[in-house]
């Protein structure tokens, strides 16, 4: 009588074959998990500086809760509008959304907003271990207060190239008291009204534990206004000197619940404890909108600290006495280097390295403060505390001084130290297409606004992935937007024409061809000033094959970076410069390339990307139930 394996047929075979097959799915999933979130988007009260102020908050909360994860993991996040007059969607910002376009979180681009009452779930894979964060992407409502971390760790028995004891991550923010609704008026408005400069700065710490609940983990760093603390502080600060004294809750070892300030109840004077002699992790977020932050000595024990910025101002983090040792950025790994502070753009995320070496029976100053713009707003100062040493001791010196607001070589100098871990993915050689991109201040019919080639970017009512998926051929501006500017404009000189038109065409890519991008800036309407522009791209990283001052020529190529080039997804021009970038259009979907100071895009600084579109799935009908789109779905399901 012959085996089981003498009929390929039998039952015993077939059984074989399906126990294989359920194995190696199971072998496949292991580690990874589908993480559940139910969120409601609503207006609160809140005193993020002390000051109570409306600001858009989740659950209750602000800022968002923390997302954790780890890669091949699934995010599933149940979203409700419940503001009651406005439209919202979330960008989850460094997330590339492989197969998943529709849930980029970008209005008129990847989806409609969903309207007051309405649900939407984003369903999708973080693929990649890093840094990301969460935010707002309509209208400025990062800017009031939408948004939040989303870290995502090693799979199961994978390990990262370094080692730390601990983990924080830093969201480093501005914050206004005037209402956001109002800024876009002013933003808008004829005579264009500038929105002024920042109130104060914000730091958002949490301790990454899995062990402790939300609640006890969220340690928040934020301006306050504390009668003793500023007795001390006058004790200390020399007379008319502008500091914003920022204290932050005890933050023990194993973690503990972070104590309300009394005179301010949503605003905790907090201080960071520390024992000494250990390796710690901290994520960096800049969500700042007006330039970028400093951001000096900043260390715990062995730390690794996660810095994200998230809203408009460009910060320098300075940490009194610690050095940092970079070694991620925007999710990707770079060649450590050590570090006495750091300037982080809007929308960059990094992991920086501390240790606590330093003389345990002091306290020392972490502060941020503003560059590229002339600083109107006050540094922001917490105390990094040795336990056992009280939190009220305020450290012996003088908080640390940040470089000057417009010392570009000290940036530019921490920029290219900037490179990718060895054995990083490397940029393709050559190019098939290359797209210049002038970044230029205008006027269109007297009112202000930013522009890209001299288009100025007005989206449409109809979300662009499925207008290109169903050629609705009416839904946008079908001209191609132009791939390069005139020869003769001169970048150091105003506009000598400065009238600009808007526009919403898109740039359509080639599947799978290699793109370069050329962003030049250029000077703004009034005569001496060229801004900083950190400029992010969605469902991509790229390479920065390098920076320049004055004008790209083809001769600048030489000077381009194809050994080691750093992996990232948020890229700033500096003044009258140029930055070079390079990236494969390899992700079906439509796509938002923009400046990431939000008065800058919402004044229609950016661009659209699309590319094999036709190999994008079934979208979700909640995602294209607005515009043509909308009344193509009511014209289907009438017939």
């Amino acid at each position: 009588m012959g085996s089981f394996t003498d009929y390929p047929c039998s039952d015993a075979r077939k059984f074989l074959l399906l126990w294989c097959c359920l194995s190696v799915l199971a072998v496949a999933s292991l580690g990874s998990k589908t993480r559940h979130f139910k969120w409601q988007v609503e207006y609160l009260y809140w005193s993020p500086d002390g000051v109570e102020n409306v600001v858009m908050g989740i659950n209750g909360r602000f800022p968002g809760p923390t997302i954790s994860a780890k890669v091949g993991d699934t995010i599933s996040v149940h979203l409700t509008n419940k503001l009651q007059t406005e439209g919202v969607v979330i960008h989850w910002h460094g997330i590339r959304q492989f197969g998943t376009p529709w849930a980029d979180g970008t209005a008129s681009i990847s989806q409609c907003v969903i309207n007051p009452g309405e649900n939407f779930v984003y369903r999708f894979e973080v693929d990649k271990a890093g840094t990301f964060f969460y935010h707002g992407h309509y209208g400025m409502q990062r800017s009031a207060g939408l948004y939040g971390s989303l870290i995502v760790d090693v799979a199961e028995g994978k390990r990262e190239p370094f080692h730390y004891d601990g983990e924080f991550s830093l969201l480093l923010s501005d914050w206004w008291h005037k209402d956001v609704h109002q800024q876009e008026v002013d933003l808008t408005s004829k005579p264009f009204r500038w929105i002024g400069e920042p109130q104060v700065m914000t730091l958002t710490l949490k301790k990454l534990n899995d062990d402790v609940q939300e609640d006890e983990q969220t340690i928040r760093i934020s301006a306050f206004d504390s009668a003793n603390q500023r007795k001390r502080a006058v004790q200390l600060f020399p007379s008319g000197a502008l500091w914003q004294l920022v204290v932050v809750n005890t933050v023990h070892a194993k973690g503990k619940r972070a104590v309300r300030a009394p005179d301010s109840p949503r605003a905790a004077e907090q201080d960071v404890q520390a024992e000494g002699g250990q390796h710690h992790r901290i994520g960096i977020t800049q969500l700042g909108d007006r330039g970028q932050w400093v951001v000096k000595d900043m260390y715990l024990f062995s730390a690794i600290l996660r810095t994200l910025l998230i809203i408009h101002v460009s910060f320098v983090l300075v940490s009194q006495n610690h050095s940092m040792i970079v070694v991620e950025a925007d999710g990707n790994y770079l060649q450590p280097f050590s570090t006495t502070d750091m300037d982080i753009y809007s929308g960059e995320t990094y992991s920086v390295l501390f240790t606590t070496n330093q003389d345990p029976s002091k306290n020392y100053w972490i502060s941020a403060s503003v560059r590229g713009r002339e600083p109107k707003t006050p540094q922001a100062l917490t105390i990094l505390n040795y336990s056992p040493i009280s939190a009220s001791n305020l450290p012996p010196s003088l908080p640390p001084v940040s470089p000057r607001w417009d010392d570009y070589d000290h940036s530019k100098s921490f920029t290219n130290k900037i490179l990718s871990l060895m054995g990083s993915p490397k940029p393709p050689s050559d190019y098939h297409r290359r797209i210049s991109l002038l970044n230029t201040q205008n006027t269109i019919n007297g009112y202000t606004r930013w522009a890209i080639n001299n288009v100025s970017l007005s989206l449409p009512t109809s979300p662009y992935l499925g207008s290109i998926k169903f050629g609705l051929n009416n839904a946008f501006d079908r001209k191609n937007p132009p791939d390069n500017f005139s020869s003769l404009y001169e970048i150091t000189n105003p506009p000598v024409n400065p009238n600009s038109t808007y526009g919403n065409g898109v740039y359509m890519l080639d599947f799978n061809t290699t793109i370069d991008v050329i962003l030049q800036n250029a000077n703004a309407l009034k005569a001496n000033v060229s801004e900083i522009h950190p400029w992010h791209l969605h469902g991509h990283d790229f390479w920065v094959l390098g920076y320049g001052q004055g004008k790209f020529s083809a001769k600048d190529e030489a000077k381009f970076n194809l050994k080691n080039p750093p992996l990232r997804n948020t890229a700033v021009i500096f003044p009258y410069g140029w930055t070079a970038l390079r990236f494969v259009a390899n992700n079906p979907g439509a796509w938002a390339f923009h400046c990431h100071i939000e008065p800058h895009l919402h004044m229609g600084m950016g661009v659209v990307f699309a590319e094999g579109v036709h190999h994008v799935g079934r979208i979700p009908n909640e995602a294209l139930a607005c515009g043509l789109t909308g009344k193509m779905l009511m014209n289907n399901n009438r017939n």
